[in-house]
Protein backbone atom coordinates (compact mmCIF):
# COMPACT_ATOMS: atom_id res chain seq x y z
CA UNK A 1 0.00 0.00 0.00
CA UNK A 2 2.68 2.73 0.51
CA UNK A 3 4.38 1.69 -2.31
CA UNK A 4 1.02 2.75 -4.30
CA UNK A 5 0.45 5.58 -2.33
CA UNK A 6 4.01 6.81 -3.46
CA UNK A 7 2.69 6.50 -6.99
CA UNK A 8 -0.25 8.09 -6.96
CA UNK A 9 1.24 10.75 -5.51
CA UNK A 10 4.26 10.88 -8.05
CA UNK A 11 1.40 10.80 -10.74
CA UNK A 12 -1.00 13.99 -9.30
CA UNK A 13 2.43 16.04 -8.64
CA UNK A 14 3.25 15.08 -12.56
CA UNK A 15 -0.42 16.40 -14.00
CA UNK A 16 -0.12 18.87 -11.45
CA UNK A 17 3.07 20.08 -12.56
CA UNK A 18 1.75 19.70 -16.69
CA UNK A 19 -1.73 21.84 -15.95
CA UNK A 20 -0.11 24.90 -13.92
CA UNK A 21 2.64 25.18 -17.10
CA UNK A 22 -0.35 24.32 -19.74
CA UNK A 23 -2.30 26.25 -18.18
CA UNK A 24 -0.21 29.65 -18.42
CA UNK A 25 0.95 28.64 -22.08
CA UNK A 26 -2.99 27.98 -23.04
CA UNK A 27 -3.23 31.90 -22.89
CA UNK A 28 -0.63 32.77 -24.85
CA UNK A 29 -1.31 29.82 -27.38
CA UNK A 30 -3.43 32.10 -29.42
CA UNK A 31 -6.04 31.25 -32.11
CA UNK A 32 -6.70 30.73 -35.53
CA UNK A 33 -3.89 29.36 -37.68
CA UNK A 34 -1.01 31.00 -36.11
CA UNK A 35 -1.65 29.08 -33.14
CA UNK A 36 1.04 27.59 -31.10
CA UNK A 37 0.48 23.55 -30.89
CA UNK A 38 0.59 23.17 -27.15
CA UNK A 39 -1.70 24.26 -24.64
CA UNK A 40 -2.86 22.81 -21.28
CA UNK A 41 -3.90 18.94 -22.66
CA UNK A 42 -0.58 18.62 -24.38
CA UNK A 43 1.50 20.08 -21.27
CA UNK A 44 -0.93 17.84 -18.79
CA UNK A 45 -0.37 14.70 -21.47
CA UNK A 46 3.44 15.39 -21.98
CA UNK A 47 4.42 15.99 -17.66
CA UNK A 48 2.19 12.27 -17.20
CA UNK A 49 3.96 11.10 -19.89
CA UNK A 50 7.37 11.39 -18.05
CA UNK A 51 6.06 10.12 -15.00
CA UNK A 52 4.68 6.83 -16.46
CA UNK A 53 7.69 6.29 -18.57
CA UNK A 54 9.73 6.08 -15.79
CA UNK A 55 7.72 4.19 -13.58
CA UNK A 56 6.84 1.45 -16.64
CA UNK A 57 10.29 1.18 -17.98
CA UNK A 58 12.89 3.49 -15.75
CA UNK A 59 15.65 4.97 -17.56
CA UNK A 60 15.83 3.89 -20.48
CA UNK A 61 12.55 4.07 -21.20
CA UNK A 62 12.48 7.64 -19.94
CA UNK A 63 15.35 8.76 -22.33
CA UNK A 64 13.83 7.07 -25.11
CA UNK A 65 10.00 9.89 -24.36
CA UNK A 66 12.14 12.45 -23.28
CA UNK A 67 14.48 12.12 -26.96
CA UNK A 68 11.32 11.47 -28.88
CA UNK A 69 9.69 14.31 -27.39
CA UNK A 70 12.66 16.48 -28.93
CA UNK A 71 12.15 15.34 -31.91
CA UNK A 72 8.45 16.28 -32.00
CA UNK A 73 8.59 19.58 -31.29
CA UNK A 74 11.38 20.10 -33.63
CA UNK A 75 9.23 19.15 -36.02
CA UNK A 76 6.30 21.33 -34.62
CA UNK A 77 8.81 24.44 -34.66
CA UNK A 78 9.58 24.28 -38.11
CA UNK A 79 6.44 23.31 -39.59
CA UNK A 80 4.45 26.25 -37.52
CA UNK A 81 3.68 29.03 -39.74
CA UNK A 82 4.28 31.22 -36.62
CA UNK A 83 5.93 34.41 -37.73
CA UNK A 84 7.49 34.79 -33.93
CA UNK A 85 11.12 32.30 -34.06
CA UNK A 86 10.93 32.22 -30.70
CA UNK A 87 11.14 28.50 -29.11
CA UNK A 88 9.95 28.92 -25.68
CA UNK A 89 6.86 26.98 -25.53
CA UNK A 90 8.75 24.06 -26.85
CA UNK A 91 11.44 24.12 -25.02
CA UNK A 92 9.13 24.42 -21.92
CA UNK A 93 7.10 21.53 -23.54
CA UNK A 94 10.22 18.90 -23.40
CA UNK A 95 11.29 20.51 -19.72
CA UNK A 96 7.46 19.66 -18.71
CA UNK A 97 8.47 15.57 -19.52
CA UNK A 98 11.54 16.26 -17.70
CA UNK A 99 9.61 17.27 -14.68
CA UNK A 100 7.26 14.84 -15.30
CA UNK A 101 10.00 12.09 -14.92
CA UNK A 102 11.56 14.01 -12.03
CA UNK A 103 8.66 13.85 -9.84
CA UNK A 104 8.86 10.34 -9.88
CA UNK A 105 12.30 10.51 -7.30
CA UNK A 106 11.65 13.98 -6.06
CA UNK A 107 8.13 15.05 -5.69
CA UNK A 108 8.78 18.45 -4.32
CA UNK A 109 11.68 19.62 -6.16
CA UNK A 110 9.96 18.97 -9.02
CA UNK A 111 6.92 21.11 -7.95
CA UNK A 112 8.79 23.98 -7.14
CA UNK A 113 10.66 24.23 -10.28
CA UNK A 114 7.14 23.98 -11.75
CA UNK A 115 5.94 26.76 -10.19
CA UNK A 116 9.57 28.72 -10.82
CA UNK A 117 9.19 27.87 -14.37
CA UNK A 118 5.48 29.32 -14.46
CA UNK A 119 6.17 32.36 -12.70
CA UNK A 120 8.96 33.08 -15.22
CA UNK A 121 6.77 32.65 -18.34
CA UNK A 122 3.93 34.45 -16.57
CA UNK A 123 6.60 37.34 -16.00
CA UNK A 124 7.69 37.65 -19.80
CA UNK A 125 6.62 41.13 -20.31
CA UNK A 126 8.00 43.03 -17.37
CA UNK A 127 11.39 40.68 -17.63
CA UNK A 128 11.42 42.02 -21.45
CA UNK A 129 10.56 45.26 -20.38
CA UNK A 130 13.56 45.32 -17.92
CA UNK A 131 16.58 43.54 -20.20
CA UNK A 132 15.68 45.66 -23.25
CA UNK A 133 14.41 49.44 -21.23
CA UNK A 134 15.68 49.83 -17.56
CA UNK A 135 19.04 47.67 -17.39
CA UNK A 136 21.78 49.37 -19.26
CA UNK A 137 24.88 48.32 -20.91
CA UNK A 138 27.24 48.98 -18.15
CA UNK A 139 24.84 47.73 -15.81
CA UNK A 140 24.58 43.88 -17.84
CA UNK A 141 28.33 44.21 -18.01
CA UNK A 142 28.76 44.30 -14.10
CA UNK A 143 26.12 41.34 -13.76
CA UNK A 144 28.51 39.43 -16.06
CA UNK A 145 31.32 40.48 -14.30
CA UNK A 146 29.72 39.63 -10.74
CA UNK A 147 29.02 36.27 -11.76
CA UNK A 148 32.35 35.65 -13.48
CA UNK A 149 33.63 36.77 -9.93
CA UNK A 150 31.58 34.55 -8.10
CA UNK A 151 30.73 31.42 -10.25
CA UNK A 152 34.04 31.14 -12.13
CA UNK A 153 36.81 32.45 -10.11
CA UNK A 154 35.68 31.77 -6.49
CA UNK A 155 35.36 27.87 -6.72
CA UNK A 156 38.97 27.86 -8.39
CA UNK A 157 40.54 29.44 -5.78
CA UNK A 158 42.43 27.03 -2.76
CA UNK A 159 41.10 27.53 0.49
CA UNK A 160 44.20 27.07 2.66
CA UNK A 161 46.85 29.63 4.20
CA UNK A 162 49.39 30.42 1.40
CA UNK A 163 52.82 32.41 1.13
CA UNK A 164 55.24 33.65 3.88
CA UNK A 165 53.88 32.95 7.38
CA UNK A 166 50.58 31.52 6.22
CA UNK A 167 49.58 34.92 6.38
CA UNK A 168 47.42 34.63 2.36
CA UNK A 169 43.88 32.68 1.78
CA UNK A 170 43.29 33.42 -1.69
CA UNK A 171 39.25 32.01 -1.26
CA UNK A 172 39.19 34.17 1.68
CA UNK A 173 40.47 37.24 0.32
CA UNK A 174 38.00 36.55 -3.40
CA UNK A 175 35.28 36.35 -1.01
CA UNK A 176 35.66 39.42 0.55
CA UNK A 177 35.84 41.43 -3.43
CA UNK A 178 32.90 39.59 -4.20
CA UNK A 179 30.98 41.08 -1.06
CA UNK A 180 31.82 44.87 -1.57
CA UNK A 181 30.41 44.14 -5.28
CA UNK A 182 28.03 42.55 -3.73
CA UNK A 183 27.02 45.10 -1.36
CA UNK A 184 28.11 47.95 -4.34
CA UNK A 185 25.77 46.41 -6.23
CA UNK A 186 22.88 46.45 -3.87
CA UNK A 187 23.37 50.57 -3.20
CA UNK A 188 23.36 51.16 -6.76
CA UNK A 189 19.67 49.42 -7.18
CA UNK A 190 18.53 51.25 -4.29
CA UNK A 191 19.67 54.38 -6.14
CA UNK A 192 17.82 53.43 -9.89
CA UNK A 193 14.79 52.40 -7.83
CA UNK A 194 14.56 55.35 -5.51
CA UNK A 195 15.65 57.88 -8.18
CA UNK A 196 16.88 61.43 -7.98
CA UNK A 197 14.11 62.67 -5.49
CA UNK A 198 15.60 60.68 -2.59
CA UNK A 199 18.40 63.46 -3.28
CA UNK A 200 22.38 63.70 -2.88
CA UNK A 201 22.05 61.30 0.56
CA UNK A 202 21.16 58.41 -0.65
CA UNK A 203 23.81 58.50 -3.16
CA UNK A 204 26.01 59.08 -0.60
CA UNK A 205 25.20 56.69 1.46
CA UNK A 206 25.16 54.04 -1.72
CA UNK A 207 28.46 55.49 -2.91
CA UNK A 208 29.54 55.01 -0.06
CA UNK A 209 30.10 51.25 -0.60
CA UNK A 210 32.56 51.80 -3.48
CA UNK A 211 34.44 54.21 -1.80
CA UNK A 212 34.26 56.72 1.12
CA UNK A 213 36.91 59.05 0.24
CA UNK A 214 35.92 59.21 -3.24
CA UNK A 215 32.20 60.23 -2.53
CA UNK A 216 33.79 62.92 0.06
CA UNK A 217 35.45 64.28 -2.65
CA UNK A 218 33.00 64.35 -5.51
CA UNK A 219 30.20 65.65 -3.04
CA UNK A 220 32.54 68.41 -2.21
CA UNK A 221 33.02 69.60 -5.91
CA UNK A 222 29.66 69.61 -6.08
CA UNK A 223 29.71 71.76 -3.21
CA UNK A 224 31.90 73.97 -4.65
CA UNK A 225 29.86 74.15 -7.87
CA UNK A 226 26.51 74.66 -6.29
CA UNK A 227 26.92 76.01 -3.12
CA UNK A 228 22.67 75.93 -2.76
CA UNK A 229 23.23 72.26 -2.28
CA UNK A 230 25.23 72.38 0.54
CA UNK A 231 23.68 70.87 2.99
CA UNK A 232 22.15 67.83 0.35
CA UNK A 233 26.28 67.07 -0.48
CA UNK A 234 27.42 67.30 3.64
CA UNK A 235 24.36 64.95 4.13
CA UNK A 236 25.56 62.45 1.32
CA UNK A 237 29.82 63.24 2.32
CA UNK A 238 28.46 62.00 6.26
CA UNK A 239 26.20 59.22 5.13
CA UNK A 240 28.44 57.25 3.08
CA UNK A 241 30.68 56.58 6.60
CA UNK A 242 27.64 54.88 7.57
CA UNK A 243 28.14 52.89 4.48
CA UNK A 244 31.54 52.40 5.63
CA UNK A 245 30.60 50.97 8.92
CA UNK A 246 27.89 48.89 7.66
CA UNK A 247 30.36 47.31 5.23
CA UNK A 248 33.60 46.78 8.01
CA UNK A 249 30.74 45.21 9.94
CA UNK A 250 29.42 42.72 6.92
CA UNK A 251 33.08 42.11 6.36
CA UNK A 252 34.08 41.17 10.08
CA UNK A 253 30.74 38.88 9.98
CA UNK A 254 32.41 37.06 6.79
CA UNK A 255 36.11 37.32 8.80
CA UNK A 256 35.43 36.81 12.02
CA UNK A 257 32.10 36.61 13.88
CA UNK A 258 34.28 36.69 17.85
CA UNK A 259 35.68 40.03 16.07
CA UNK A 260 32.96 41.56 15.55
CA UNK A 261 31.11 40.47 18.67
CA UNK A 262 34.25 43.14 20.42
CA UNK A 263 33.39 45.30 17.72
CA UNK A 264 29.75 45.70 17.92
CA UNK A 265 29.65 48.43 20.64
CA UNK A 266 32.02 50.43 18.80
CA UNK A 267 30.43 49.85 15.54
CA UNK A 268 26.95 50.53 16.78
CA UNK A 269 28.23 53.80 18.37
CA UNK A 270 30.30 54.84 15.68
CA UNK A 271 27.32 54.46 13.04
CA UNK A 272 24.75 55.98 15.07
CA UNK A 273 26.35 59.25 16.13
CA UNK A 274 27.21 59.48 12.21
CA UNK A 275 24.00 58.82 10.70
CA UNK A 276 21.90 61.36 13.06
CA UNK A 277 24.77 64.00 12.42
CA UNK A 278 24.20 63.14 8.21
CA UNK A 279 20.42 63.00 8.93
CA UNK A 280 20.39 66.17 10.45
CA UNK A 281 21.87 68.06 7.19
CA UNK A 282 19.56 65.22 4.52
CA UNK A 283 16.40 67.32 6.80
CA UNK A 284 17.70 70.56 5.94
CA UNK A 285 18.36 69.54 2.11
CA UNK A 286 14.78 69.06 1.92
CA UNK A 287 14.13 72.91 2.24
CA UNK A 288 17.05 73.54 -0.49
CA UNK A 289 16.21 73.70 -4.17
CA UNK A 290 15.60 70.20 -5.43
CA UNK A 291 18.96 67.98 -6.71
CA UNK A 292 19.73 67.79 -9.79
CA UNK A 293 18.94 64.42 -12.02
CA UNK A 294 22.01 61.88 -11.52
CA UNK A 295 23.49 59.71 -13.91
CA UNK A 296 23.34 55.84 -13.42
CA UNK A 297 26.65 54.88 -13.07
CA UNK A 298 28.02 51.61 -12.34
CA UNK A 299 26.68 48.97 -10.08
CA UNK A 300 30.41 49.00 -8.75
CA UNK A 301 33.82 49.65 -9.80
CA UNK A 302 36.04 46.16 -11.11
CA UNK A 303 39.17 48.11 -10.53
CA UNK A 304 38.79 49.19 -7.01
CA UNK A 305 37.33 45.85 -6.42
CA UNK A 306 40.51 44.03 -7.87
CA UNK A 307 42.82 47.00 -6.51
CA UNK A 308 41.40 46.20 -2.98
CA UNK A 309 42.28 42.35 -3.26
CA UNK A 310 45.91 43.00 -3.80
CA UNK A 311 46.05 46.13 -1.31
CA UNK A 312 44.40 43.87 1.27
CA UNK A 313 47.33 40.73 0.50
CA UNK A 314 49.80 43.13 0.84
CA UNK A 315 48.34 44.41 4.23
CA UNK A 316 48.23 41.08 5.50
CA UNK A 317 51.50 40.15 4.28
CA UNK A 318 53.19 43.30 6.01
CA UNK A 319 50.55 42.92 9.21
CA UNK A 320 52.66 39.41 9.16
CA UNK A 321 55.43 40.62 9.13
CA UNK A 322 55.51 43.39 11.92
CA UNK A 323 53.82 40.94 14.25
CA UNK A 324 56.14 38.27 13.61
CA UNK A 325 58.84 40.70 14.47
CA UNK A 326 57.41 43.52 17.14
CA UNK A 327 54.11 41.66 18.39
CA UNK A 328 51.16 43.30 18.84
CA UNK A 329 52.34 46.49 18.68
CA UNK A 330 53.61 45.70 15.12
CA UNK A 331 50.11 44.70 14.11
CA UNK A 332 48.91 47.81 15.42
CA UNK A 333 51.43 50.07 13.58
CA UNK A 334 50.96 48.48 10.20
CA UNK A 335 46.99 48.58 10.31
CA UNK A 336 47.32 52.30 11.02
CA UNK A 337 49.68 52.95 7.97
CA UNK A 338 47.41 50.84 6.35
CA UNK A 339 44.07 52.58 7.06
CA UNK A 340 45.16 55.50 5.20
CA UNK A 341 44.40 53.86 2.53
CA UNK A 342 41.82 51.94 2.95
CA UNK A 343 39.90 50.70 6.68
CA UNK A 344 38.32 47.76 5.32
CA UNK A 345 41.46 45.72 4.12
CA UNK A 346 43.31 46.47 7.48
CA UNK A 347 40.30 45.24 9.35
CA UNK A 348 39.95 42.50 7.46
CA UNK A 349 43.84 41.45 7.79
CA UNK A 350 43.33 41.88 11.63
CA UNK A 351 40.51 39.60 11.66
CA UNK A 352 42.21 36.93 9.26
CA UNK A 353 44.84 36.78 12.26
CA UNK A 354 41.45 35.88 14.76
CA UNK A 355 40.05 33.15 12.07
CA UNK A 356 43.32 31.32 12.04
CA UNK A 357 43.97 31.02 15.73
CA UNK A 358 46.76 33.58 15.87
CA UNK A 359 45.61 35.90 18.40
CA UNK A 360 42.54 36.24 20.99
CA UNK A 361 39.50 38.36 18.87
CA UNK A 362 39.92 41.20 21.89
CA UNK A 363 43.86 42.13 20.56
CA UNK A 364 42.67 42.72 16.64
CA UNK A 365 40.24 45.54 18.37
CA UNK A 366 42.54 48.16 18.67
CA UNK A 367 44.58 47.89 14.86
CA UNK A 368 41.10 47.52 13.82
CA UNK A 369 40.14 50.98 15.55
CA UNK A 370 43.55 52.74 14.68
CA UNK A 371 42.95 52.20 10.65
CA UNK A 372 39.51 53.63 11.06
CA UNK A 373 40.96 56.36 12.94
CA UNK A 374 43.71 57.48 10.14
CA UNK A 375 41.48 56.20 7.37
CA UNK A 376 39.15 59.21 8.56
CA UNK A 377 42.38 61.59 8.70
CA UNK A 378 41.88 60.65 4.71
CA UNK A 379 38.70 61.99 4.47
CA UNK A 380 39.20 64.89 6.85
CA UNK A 381 42.26 65.84 3.45
CA UNK A 382 39.78 64.88 0.98
CA UNK A 383 36.58 66.69 2.17
CA UNK A 384 39.48 69.91 2.79
CA UNK A 385 41.20 69.44 -0.80
CA UNK A 386 37.91 69.00 -2.89
CA UNK A 387 35.22 70.68 -1.04
CA UNK A 388 34.48 74.51 -0.28
CA UNK A 389 35.31 75.84 3.49
CA UNK A 390 31.66 75.35 4.39
CA UNK A 391 31.57 71.89 3.76
CA UNK A 392 34.87 71.23 5.16
CA UNK A 393 33.84 72.39 8.31
CA UNK A 394 30.30 69.77 8.54
CA UNK A 395 31.80 66.93 6.84
CA UNK A 396 35.03 67.35 9.31
CA UNK A 397 33.01 67.84 12.28
CA UNK A 398 30.90 64.35 11.47
CA UNK A 399 34.08 62.58 10.67
CA UNK A 400 35.35 63.55 14.13
CA UNK A 401 32.23 62.34 15.67
CA UNK A 402 32.39 59.05 14.26
CA UNK A 403 35.95 58.47 15.96
CA UNK A 404 34.57 60.15 19.16
CA UNK A 405 31.80 57.43 19.21
CA UNK A 406 33.42 54.39 18.26
CA UNK A 407 36.71 54.80 20.75
CA UNK A 408 33.55 55.75 23.03
CA UNK A 409 32.00 52.53 22.86
CA UNK A 410 35.24 50.99 23.27
CA UNK A 411 36.03 52.65 26.57
CA UNK A 412 32.45 51.69 27.64
CA UNK A 413 32.91 48.06 26.16
CA UNK A 414 35.84 47.37 28.34
CA UNK A 415 34.14 49.17 31.07
CA UNK A 416 31.39 47.28 31.47
CA UNK A 417 32.79 43.73 30.37
CA UNK A 418 34.51 43.05 33.66
CA UNK A 419 31.60 44.24 35.74
CA UNK A 420 29.26 42.06 33.95
CA UNK A 421 31.77 38.76 34.56
CA UNK A 422 32.58 39.71 37.71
Amino acid sequence: MPVFDDVIVSLAVALGIGLLIGAERERRKGSGPLRSPAGIRTFAAASLTGAVSFLAGGAVLFDIIAAGTIVLTGIAYFRSRSSDPGLTTEIVLVLAVLLGGMATQKPGLAAGLAVVVTGLLAARTPLHRFARSALTETELEDALIFGGATLVVLPLLPDQPLGPFGALNPRSIWIIVVLIMAIGSAGHIAVRILGARAGLAITGFASGFVSSIATISSMGSRAVASPKMLSATVGGAVLSNTSTVIQMSALLAATSIPVLIDLSLPMVCAGVVVTAYGAVFTVLAFKQEEAEKLPPGRAFSLPKAVGLAAMLATIMLISASLREAFGESGLIVGAAVAGLADTHAAAVSAASFVAAGKMPPGDAVIPILAALSTNTISKIVAASANGSRAFAVRVVSGLILLIVGAWTGTLVRNLITPWLFS
